[in-house]
C-alpha cells in the first residue's frame, strides 16, 4: 500500500512539478531560476481556482455565521448532543460546508513536499536515475542555477523571504476575519472565546510560517509567499467584484 501511495505521488505530483520546473528554467528569458518557480506557482494556482474560490467564499460564510453559532452554543451549552444538532442544521439552511475552507489548504500540502523534493534532487545535482524522470520534451543542461534575482540561492533559507510570507499570510487572513466585533460590550456576560481564537490565530499562525520556512529552502517560502498573493487577489476578486458577492 506505502509503495502504491509513493507511485502515485511520484507519478501526479512529483515527476510533473520537476519536468514543469526544469522546462520553465530552460525557455524563459534569463534562465533565473526564482521567475520559473513564481510562473510555476502561477500555473499550480490558476489550475486550483475553482476550488480556492469554493473555499474563500465558505471561509468568509462561516465568519458571518458566528454571532449565530455564539447564541447557538449559549442555549445548549449543557446539552452536547442538541447542539451537535442545531450547529448541522445551521450549516445546512445556510448551505454551508464548515470543512470546505481549509480543502485548498491541505492540497497544497503535499505540493509543497514534491516542490521541496524537487528542489533537494536539483540543489545536488542530477544522476543517472533522476534523468529516467525527464519527459520526452524535457531537455536538461549540465548545471542549473538556482539564484533568484541574483541575489537570493533558492536552495538555502532566507529570512527576508520567509518574513515577507508570513506579513502576506496575515493580510490573507485578516481579510476575511469579521470587520467588526462580534458582539459589543455589554450584549453577553461571558467573554467570545471564538473571536478571541481567531485573533490569537491571526498572529500565530503567521509567526509559525516564518519559523517553519527559514528553516526549509527558500524557494519554499518564494512558492508560499506568491501563492498567497495570488490568494489575497482571488478574494479581493470574489469577495467585492464575484456574483452573489458576500459582505
Amino acid at each position: 500500500m506505502f509503495d502504491l501511495l509513493v507511485s502515485f505521488f511520484n507519478i501526479v505530483l512529483y515527476q510533473p512539478l520537476f519536468n514543469a520546473l526544469i522546462l520553465l528554467y530552460q525557455y524563459l528569458p534569463g534562465h533565473d531560476f526564482g521567475i520559473a518557480v513564481i510562473v510555476l506557482t502561477t500555473l499550480i494556482r490558476v489550475a486550483l481556482y475553482p476550488l480556492a474560490s469554493q473555499g474563500i467564499r465558505s471561509q468568509k460564510a462561516l465568519s458571518s455565521l458566528q454571532p449565530k453559532l455564539k447564541e447557538i452554543q449559549e442555549k445548549f451549552k449543557d446539552n452536547r448532543e442538541g447542539l451537535a444538532k442545531a450547529m448541522m442544521e445551521l450549516y445546512q439552511k445556510e448551505k454551508i460546508n464548515p470543512f470546505s475552507g481549509c480543502l485548498p489548504s491541505l492540497i497544497q500540502m503535499p505540493i509543497l513536499l514534491a516542490l521541496f523534493l524537487v528542489l533537494k534532487t536539483l540543489s545536488n545535482g542530477l544522476e543517472a536515475g533522476e534523468l529516467q524522470m525527464l519527459y520526452s520534451f524535457v531537455s536538461y543542461s549540465d548545471h542549473i542555477n538556482t539564484m533568484f534575482l541574483g541575489l537570493i540561492d533558492l536552495t538555502t533559507a532566507s529570512m527576508p523571504l520567509a518574513i515577507l510570507t508570513g506579513v502576506v499570510q496575515y493580510y490573507q487572513m485578516k481579510m476575511v476575519m469579521p470587520s467588526k466585533p462580534l458582539f459589543q460590550k455589554g450584549n453577553s456576560k461571558t467573554p467570545d472565546f471564538s473571536q478571541m481564537m481567531q485573533k490569537q490565530m491571526l498572529y500565530f499562525l503567521p509567526a509559525f510560517t516564518v519559523l517553519i520556512l527559514y528553516q526549509l529552502p527558500s524557494a519554499i517560502a518564494l512558492y508560499w509567499s506568491f501563492s498567497t498573493l495570488f490568494t489575497i487577489f482571488q478574494q479581493y476578486t470574489i469577495l467585492n467584484f464575484g456574483k452573489g458577492k458576500i459582505k
